[in-house]
């Protein structure tokens, strides 16, 4: 039975998620996507202490045999475990949440004010979780999620300077 790509990230979710839970981490993400030929599926973990290589790698070595007993994937892929990166896309609810206070470029489908980019701290989401909300220096700003094309956080690598 081929499974869709939906599919399959679901599977794989139900599996990586209580995997990285019990070895420490959380689950950031599930991705599967093609590049050129080739089939590549993405597992994103993240920890309150960050992520190493060594965590990677630990993962990878834990979830590759439920992978091959599972055998979610017909095809042949490219397993890739990593963490989200200090600059990261933010798709959902819990990837919102956990990056409230950081700062984000916000990038619009159409103009809103004449612009298509607004950067500022997130607050995070209101109460109905429609709007995003962001800090600026011209106070908080509301988008509908409908009208965001991508939420990323930025790091200013001159702050340390």
């Amino acid at each position: 039975m081929k499974k869709s790509s939906g599919g399959i990230v679901g599977a794989v979710k139900k599996i990586a998620g209580p995997l990285a839970e019990e070895l420490g981490y959380f689950l950031w993400d599930v991705e599967y996507v093609k590049e050129g030929a080739d089939m590549y599926l993405r597992i994103t973990i993240d920890s309150e202490d960050g992520i190493t290589i060594d965590d990677c790698e630990k993962m990878h070595r834990a979830i590759d045999p439920l992978l091959d007993e599972s055998d979610p994937i017909e095809d042949a892929y490219h397993l890739e475990i990593s963490s989200p990166g200090i600059e990261r896309d933010l798709k959902n609810e819990m990837q919102i949440t956990a990056c409230e206070g950081w700062n984000v470029e916000v990038r619009l489908y159409a103009p809103i004010d004449g612009a298509k980019s607004f950067m500022g701290e997130l607050v995070g989401l209101d109460a109905e979780e429609k709007n995003i909300i962001i800090k600026t220096e011209e106070g908080e700003r509301s988008f509908p999620r409908t009208a965001v094309a991508s939420l990323k956080t930025r790091y200013d690598f001159d702050q340390d300077n």
